[in-house]
Protein backbone atom coordinates (compact mmCIF):
# COMPACT_ATOMS: atom_id res chain seq x y z
CA UNK A 1 0.00 0.00 0.00
CA UNK A 2 2.78 2.37 0.92
CA UNK A 3 4.41 1.73 -2.45
CA UNK A 4 1.13 2.38 -4.28
CA UNK A 5 0.56 5.58 -2.41
CA UNK A 6 4.07 6.80 -3.19
CA UNK A 7 3.54 6.19 -6.90
CA UNK A 8 0.37 8.29 -6.88
CA UNK A 9 2.12 11.21 -5.23
CA UNK A 10 4.94 11.01 -7.75
CA UNK A 11 2.49 11.23 -10.63
CA UNK A 12 0.90 14.49 -9.47
CA UNK A 13 3.52 16.92 -10.86
CA UNK A 14 3.12 15.41 -14.35
CA UNK A 15 -0.64 15.84 -14.17
CA UNK A 16 -0.22 19.48 -13.16
CA UNK A 17 2.12 20.12 -16.09
CA UNK A 18 -0.68 19.38 -18.56
CA UNK A 19 -3.73 21.24 -17.27
CA UNK A 20 -6.89 20.41 -19.28
CA UNK A 21 -9.59 22.91 -20.19
CA UNK A 22 -13.29 22.20 -20.62
CA UNK A 23 -12.88 20.95 -24.19
CA UNK A 24 -10.35 18.30 -23.23
CA UNK A 25 -7.15 19.85 -24.67
CA UNK A 26 -4.13 19.74 -22.37
CA UNK A 27 -2.02 22.87 -22.14
CA UNK A 28 1.75 22.44 -21.88
CA UNK A 29 3.39 24.89 -19.50
CA UNK A 30 6.80 23.92 -20.90
CA UNK A 31 5.67 25.36 -24.25
CA UNK A 32 4.39 28.54 -22.66
CA UNK A 33 0.73 27.65 -23.21
CA UNK A 34 -1.25 29.83 -20.81
CA UNK A 35 -4.71 30.63 -22.21
CA UNK A 36 -6.52 33.83 -21.26
CA UNK A 37 -9.74 32.84 -19.51
CA UNK A 38 -10.99 36.23 -18.26
CA UNK A 39 -13.42 37.66 -20.88
CA UNK A 40 -13.26 41.14 -19.34
CA UNK A 41 -9.49 41.16 -19.73
CA UNK A 42 -9.77 40.02 -23.35
CA UNK A 43 -12.21 42.88 -24.01
CA UNK A 44 -9.87 45.36 -22.33
CA UNK A 45 -6.89 44.27 -24.46
CA UNK A 46 -8.89 44.60 -27.68
CA UNK A 47 -10.22 48.00 -26.61
CA UNK A 48 -6.73 49.33 -25.79
CA UNK A 49 -5.39 48.03 -29.11
CA UNK A 50 -7.21 50.71 -31.07
CA UNK A 51 -8.13 48.33 -33.87
CA UNK A 52 -9.70 49.80 -37.02
CA UNK A 53 -12.35 47.96 -39.03
CA UNK A 54 -9.94 47.95 -41.99
CA UNK A 55 -7.02 46.41 -40.04
CA UNK A 56 -5.28 43.16 -40.87
CA UNK A 57 -4.34 41.76 -37.45
CA UNK A 58 -1.47 39.40 -36.68
CA UNK A 59 -2.07 37.14 -33.68
CA UNK A 60 0.74 34.96 -32.33
CA UNK A 61 -0.14 31.89 -30.28
CA UNK A 62 -3.96 32.10 -30.56
CA UNK A 63 -4.49 28.94 -28.53
CA UNK A 64 -8.18 28.01 -28.44
CA UNK A 65 -9.31 31.36 -29.90
CA UNK A 66 -10.68 33.37 -26.97
CA UNK A 67 -8.80 36.50 -28.08
CA UNK A 68 -9.09 35.56 -31.77
CA UNK A 69 -12.88 35.83 -31.70
CA UNK A 70 -12.80 39.40 -30.39
CA UNK A 71 -10.11 40.37 -32.90
CA UNK A 72 -12.20 38.99 -35.79
CA UNK A 73 -15.16 41.05 -34.61
CA UNK A 74 -13.05 44.22 -34.44
CA UNK A 75 -10.88 44.07 -37.59
CA UNK A 76 -11.00 43.13 -41.25
CA UNK A 77 -8.92 39.93 -41.03
CA UNK A 78 -6.90 37.92 -38.51
CA UNK A 79 -3.73 36.02 -39.43
CA UNK A 80 -3.05 33.59 -36.58
CA UNK A 81 0.35 31.89 -36.28
CA UNK A 82 0.24 28.75 -34.11
CA UNK A 83 2.94 26.10 -33.68
CA UNK A 84 0.78 23.44 -31.95
CA UNK A 85 -1.24 21.37 -34.48
CA UNK A 86 -3.83 20.52 -31.79
CA UNK A 87 -4.55 24.21 -31.28
CA UNK A 88 -4.72 24.77 -35.04
CA UNK A 89 -7.44 22.11 -35.31
CA UNK A 90 -9.31 23.53 -32.32
CA UNK A 91 -9.17 27.03 -33.80
CA UNK A 92 -10.48 25.84 -37.18
CA UNK A 93 -13.21 23.78 -35.50
CA UNK A 94 -14.31 26.72 -33.37
CA UNK A 95 -14.91 29.08 -36.29
CA UNK A 96 -15.93 26.58 -38.98
CA UNK A 97 -19.35 27.40 -40.41
CA UNK A 98 -19.51 30.82 -38.73
CA UNK A 99 -19.56 34.21 -40.53
CA UNK A 100 -16.08 34.85 -39.10
CA UNK A 101 -14.40 31.84 -40.73
CA UNK A 102 -13.67 33.52 -44.07
CA UNK A 103 -11.76 36.32 -42.29
CA UNK A 104 -9.44 33.99 -40.39
CA UNK A 105 -6.19 32.68 -41.85
CA UNK A 106 -4.26 30.17 -39.73
CA UNK A 107 -0.55 29.57 -40.31
CA UNK A 108 0.85 26.49 -38.58
CA UNK A 109 4.50 26.92 -37.68
CA UNK A 110 7.12 28.48 -35.45
CA UNK A 111 6.64 32.25 -35.64
CA UNK A 112 10.40 32.83 -35.29
CA UNK A 113 11.00 30.76 -38.46
CA UNK A 114 7.93 31.98 -40.36
CA UNK A 115 8.08 34.74 -42.96
CA UNK A 116 5.36 37.06 -41.74
CA UNK A 117 2.89 38.55 -44.23
CA UNK A 118 1.74 42.15 -44.26
CA UNK A 119 -0.23 43.25 -41.19
CA UNK A 120 -1.36 46.55 -39.69
CA UNK A 121 -1.34 45.63 -36.02
CA UNK A 122 -0.16 42.72 -33.87
CA UNK A 123 -2.13 41.61 -30.81
CA UNK A 124 -0.78 38.60 -28.97
CA UNK A 125 -0.49 36.62 -25.77
CA UNK A 126 2.84 34.96 -26.53
CA UNK A 127 4.89 32.12 -25.02
CA UNK A 128 7.23 34.06 -22.72
CA UNK A 129 10.35 32.13 -23.73
CA UNK A 130 10.31 33.78 -27.18
CA UNK A 131 9.80 37.33 -25.88
CA UNK A 132 13.17 38.78 -26.86
CA UNK A 133 13.66 37.21 -30.33
CA UNK A 134 10.04 37.87 -31.26
CA UNK A 135 10.23 41.53 -30.22
CA UNK A 136 13.19 42.16 -32.52
CA UNK A 137 11.73 40.06 -35.33
CA UNK A 138 8.62 42.25 -35.26
CA UNK A 139 10.63 45.47 -35.09
CA UNK A 140 12.64 44.37 -38.12
CA UNK A 141 9.50 43.56 -40.12
CA UNK A 142 8.93 45.56 -43.30
CA UNK A 143 6.80 47.37 -44.13
CA UNK A 144 6.53 48.63 -40.58
CA UNK A 145 3.23 47.96 -38.81
CA UNK A 146 1.31 50.58 -36.81
CA UNK A 147 1.72 49.02 -33.39
CA UNK A 148 1.93 45.77 -31.42
CA UNK A 149 -0.04 45.04 -28.26
CA UNK A 150 1.74 42.14 -26.55
CA UNK A 151 1.43 40.26 -23.28
CA UNK A 152 4.86 39.70 -21.72
CA UNK A 153 6.16 38.34 -18.44
CA UNK A 154 5.98 41.36 -16.13
CA UNK A 155 9.72 41.72 -15.51
CA UNK A 156 10.49 41.58 -19.23
CA UNK A 157 7.77 44.16 -19.91
CA UNK A 158 9.17 46.50 -17.26
CA UNK A 159 12.61 46.24 -18.86
CA UNK A 160 11.12 47.40 -22.16
CA UNK A 161 9.51 50.50 -20.62
CA UNK A 162 12.29 51.29 -18.11
CA UNK A 163 13.73 54.80 -17.98
CA UNK A 164 17.29 55.94 -17.19
CA UNK A 165 17.95 55.43 -13.49
CA UNK A 166 15.46 52.56 -13.11
CA UNK A 167 16.87 49.31 -11.70
CA UNK A 168 15.71 47.32 -14.76
CA UNK A 169 17.19 49.78 -17.30
CA UNK A 170 19.53 47.67 -19.45
CA UNK A 171 20.84 46.95 -22.94
CA UNK A 172 17.49 45.40 -23.91
CA UNK A 173 15.77 48.66 -22.93
CA UNK A 174 18.01 50.86 -25.05
CA UNK A 175 17.94 48.55 -28.08
CA UNK A 176 14.14 48.35 -28.00
CA UNK A 177 13.67 52.07 -27.51
CA UNK A 178 16.09 52.80 -30.35
CA UNK A 179 13.65 51.08 -32.69
CA UNK A 180 10.31 51.90 -31.07
CA UNK A 181 8.28 53.78 -28.51
CA UNK A 182 7.09 51.49 -25.75
CA UNK A 183 4.36 52.12 -23.18
CA UNK A 184 2.82 50.02 -20.40
CA UNK A 185 -0.92 49.40 -20.76
CA UNK A 186 -1.98 47.11 -17.93
CA UNK A 187 -0.81 44.63 -15.34
CA UNK A 188 -2.30 41.13 -15.54
CA UNK A 189 -2.41 38.74 -12.57
CA UNK A 190 -1.50 35.09 -13.07
CA UNK A 191 -4.99 33.89 -12.13
CA UNK A 192 -6.35 35.28 -15.41
CA UNK A 193 -4.77 32.33 -17.24
CA UNK A 194 -5.41 28.61 -17.50
CA UNK A 195 -3.12 27.07 -16.35
CA UNK A 196 -1.79 30.00 -14.28
CA UNK A 197 1.90 30.87 -14.87
CA UNK A 198 4.28 31.34 -11.94
CA UNK A 199 4.60 35.10 -12.46
CA UNK A 200 2.41 38.10 -13.23
CA UNK A 201 2.24 39.57 -16.72
CA UNK A 202 1.92 42.96 -18.36
CA UNK A 203 0.51 44.20 -21.65
CA UNK A 204 2.65 46.74 -23.50
CA UNK A 205 2.20 48.81 -26.64
CA UNK A 206 5.14 48.91 -29.08
CA UNK A 207 5.13 51.50 -31.89
CA UNK A 208 7.97 51.27 -34.45
CA UNK A 209 9.75 54.58 -34.93
CA UNK A 210 8.96 56.29 -38.22
CA UNK A 211 11.40 57.24 -39.58
CA UNK A 212 13.90 54.87 -38.05
CA UNK A 213 16.98 56.08 -36.22
CA UNK A 214 19.77 54.90 -38.50
CA UNK A 215 22.78 53.32 -36.80
CA UNK A 216 25.24 50.62 -37.81
CA UNK A 217 24.08 47.47 -36.04
CA UNK A 218 27.45 45.89 -35.22
CA UNK A 219 28.92 49.21 -34.16
CA UNK A 220 25.95 50.05 -31.94
CA UNK A 221 25.83 46.60 -30.36
CA UNK A 222 29.57 46.56 -29.64
CA UNK A 223 29.33 50.03 -28.09
CA UNK A 224 26.40 49.12 -25.81
CA UNK A 225 28.03 45.87 -24.69
CA UNK A 226 30.99 47.83 -23.35
CA UNK A 227 28.84 50.55 -21.77
CA UNK A 228 26.60 48.04 -19.98
CA UNK A 229 29.48 45.77 -18.97
CA UNK A 230 29.38 47.64 -15.64
CA UNK A 231 26.33 49.86 -15.96
CA UNK A 232 26.66 51.42 -12.49
CA UNK A 233 30.36 52.30 -12.89
CA UNK A 234 31.34 55.62 -14.42
CA UNK A 235 32.10 55.58 -18.13
CA UNK A 236 35.56 56.89 -17.27
CA UNK A 237 36.15 53.76 -15.19
CA UNK A 238 34.76 51.43 -17.88
CA UNK A 239 36.85 52.94 -20.69
CA UNK A 240 40.03 52.83 -18.59
CA UNK A 241 39.89 49.04 -18.45
CA UNK A 242 42.91 47.52 -20.16
CA UNK A 243 40.76 44.97 -22.02
CA UNK A 244 38.52 47.72 -23.42
CA UNK A 245 41.46 49.90 -24.46
CA UNK A 246 43.15 46.93 -26.16
CA UNK A 247 39.97 46.05 -28.06
CA UNK A 248 39.34 49.62 -29.24
CA UNK A 249 42.98 50.17 -30.19
CA UNK A 250 42.94 47.00 -32.27
CA UNK A 251 39.80 48.24 -34.08
CA UNK A 252 41.39 51.68 -34.52
CA UNK A 253 44.49 50.25 -36.18
CA UNK A 254 42.36 48.07 -38.46
CA UNK A 255 40.33 51.08 -39.61
CA UNK A 256 43.45 53.17 -40.19
CA UNK A 257 45.03 50.35 -42.21
CA UNK A 258 41.92 50.06 -44.40
CA UNK A 259 41.83 53.76 -45.22
CA UNK A 260 42.66 54.51 -48.83
CA UNK A 261 43.42 57.96 -50.27
CA UNK A 262 40.24 59.67 -51.45
CA UNK A 263 37.98 57.05 -49.87
CA UNK A 264 36.02 56.99 -46.66
CA UNK A 265 36.23 54.22 -44.08
CA UNK A 266 33.53 51.84 -42.92
CA UNK A 267 31.55 54.85 -41.63
CA UNK A 268 29.69 55.15 -44.93
CA UNK A 269 28.79 51.47 -45.13
CA UNK A 270 26.45 49.10 -43.33
CA UNK A 271 23.92 51.86 -42.65
CA UNK A 272 20.90 49.60 -42.92
CA UNK A 273 19.66 48.79 -39.47
CA UNK A 274 18.85 45.12 -38.96
CA UNK A 275 18.22 44.05 -35.39
CA UNK A 276 16.46 40.80 -36.27
CA UNK A 277 19.19 38.70 -34.63
CA UNK A 278 19.56 40.81 -31.49
CA UNK A 279 17.02 38.84 -29.50
CA UNK A 280 18.29 35.36 -30.31
CA UNK A 281 18.78 33.00 -27.40
CA UNK A 282 22.56 33.32 -27.44
CA UNK A 283 22.23 37.08 -26.99
CA UNK A 284 20.24 36.63 -23.76
CA UNK A 285 18.96 40.20 -23.88
CA UNK A 286 15.72 39.29 -22.15
CA UNK A 287 17.14 38.67 -18.69
CA UNK A 288 20.39 40.66 -19.02
CA UNK A 289 20.78 42.31 -15.61
CA UNK A 290 24.01 44.07 -16.65
CA UNK A 291 24.37 45.18 -13.05
CA UNK A 292 28.05 45.23 -12.18
CA UNK A 293 28.35 41.53 -13.05
CA UNK A 294 31.53 40.08 -14.51
CA UNK A 295 31.49 39.95 -18.29
CA UNK A 296 33.18 36.95 -19.90
CA UNK A 297 33.35 38.84 -23.20
CA UNK A 298 36.36 40.69 -21.79
CA UNK A 299 37.69 38.40 -19.07
CA UNK A 300 40.24 36.05 -20.52
CA UNK A 301 40.37 37.96 -23.79
CA UNK A 302 42.89 40.28 -22.16
CA UNK A 303 45.85 37.92 -22.34
CA UNK A 304 45.01 36.94 -25.89
CA UNK A 305 45.04 40.55 -27.09
CA UNK A 306 48.23 41.43 -25.21
CA UNK A 307 50.16 38.55 -26.79
CA UNK A 308 48.69 39.29 -30.21
CA UNK A 309 49.35 43.03 -30.23
CA UNK A 310 52.61 43.25 -28.33
CA UNK A 311 52.04 47.01 -27.98
CA UNK A 312 54.62 49.32 -26.51
CA UNK A 313 53.35 50.85 -23.26
CA UNK A 314 53.66 54.44 -24.54
CA UNK A 315 51.62 53.70 -27.65
CA UNK A 316 48.78 52.22 -25.64
CA UNK A 317 48.93 55.11 -23.19
CA UNK A 318 48.60 57.56 -26.07
CA UNK A 319 45.52 55.79 -27.42
CA UNK A 320 44.00 55.62 -23.93
CA UNK A 321 44.36 59.40 -23.69
CA UNK A 322 42.56 59.68 -27.03
CA UNK A 323 39.64 57.60 -25.71
CA UNK A 324 39.36 59.56 -22.48
CA UNK A 325 39.54 62.85 -24.41
CA UNK A 326 36.34 61.84 -26.20
CA UNK A 327 34.59 61.25 -22.87
CA UNK A 328 35.76 64.62 -21.58
CA UNK A 329 34.67 66.40 -24.76
CA UNK A 330 31.09 65.25 -24.27
CA UNK A 331 31.22 65.55 -20.46
CA UNK A 332 30.65 61.77 -20.11
CA UNK A 333 33.61 60.75 -17.93
CA UNK A 334 31.68 60.85 -14.63
CA UNK A 335 28.35 59.66 -16.06
CA UNK A 336 26.96 56.13 -15.76
CA UNK A 337 25.28 53.99 -18.44
CA UNK A 338 22.42 53.23 -16.04
CA UNK A 339 21.40 56.90 -16.23
CA UNK A 340 22.13 57.80 -19.86
CA UNK A 341 19.26 58.53 -22.25
CA UNK A 342 19.03 57.04 -25.73
CA UNK A 343 20.01 60.43 -27.19
CA UNK A 344 23.12 60.55 -24.98
CA UNK A 345 24.19 57.07 -26.10
CA UNK A 346 23.79 58.10 -29.75
CA UNK A 347 25.75 61.31 -29.16
CA UNK A 348 28.61 59.54 -27.38
CA UNK A 349 28.90 56.95 -30.14
CA UNK A 350 29.03 59.74 -32.74
CA UNK A 351 31.87 61.41 -30.79
CA UNK A 352 33.85 58.16 -30.71
CA UNK A 353 33.33 57.56 -34.44
CA UNK A 354 34.29 61.17 -35.23
CA UNK A 355 37.59 60.50 -33.44
CA UNK A 356 38.10 57.35 -35.54
CA UNK A 357 37.31 55.00 -32.63
CA UNK A 358 35.08 52.07 -33.56
CA UNK A 359 33.41 49.19 -31.72
CA UNK A 360 33.16 46.58 -34.49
Amino acid sequence: MAGGKARKEKARPNAAAHAPYQGGISFHKSKGQHILKNPMLVDSIVQKSGIKSSDIILEIGPGTGNLTKKLLEAGKMVIAVEVDPRMVLELQRRFQGTPLSNRLKVIQGDVLKTELPYFDICVANIPYQISSPLTFKLLNHQPAFRCAIIMFQREFAMRLVAQPGDKLYCRLTVNTQLLSRVSHLLKVGKNNFRPPPKVDSSVVRIEPRKPRIEVKQKEWDGFLRICFNRKNKTLGSIFRQKSVINLLEKNYKTVQALKLPGQSTMEDTDNHIDFSKLGEANEDLSMDLDDDADDDDFDGADEEMEVEDGNVGGETSEFKAKVLAVLKEGDFEEKRSSKLTLQEFLYLLSLFNKAGIHFS
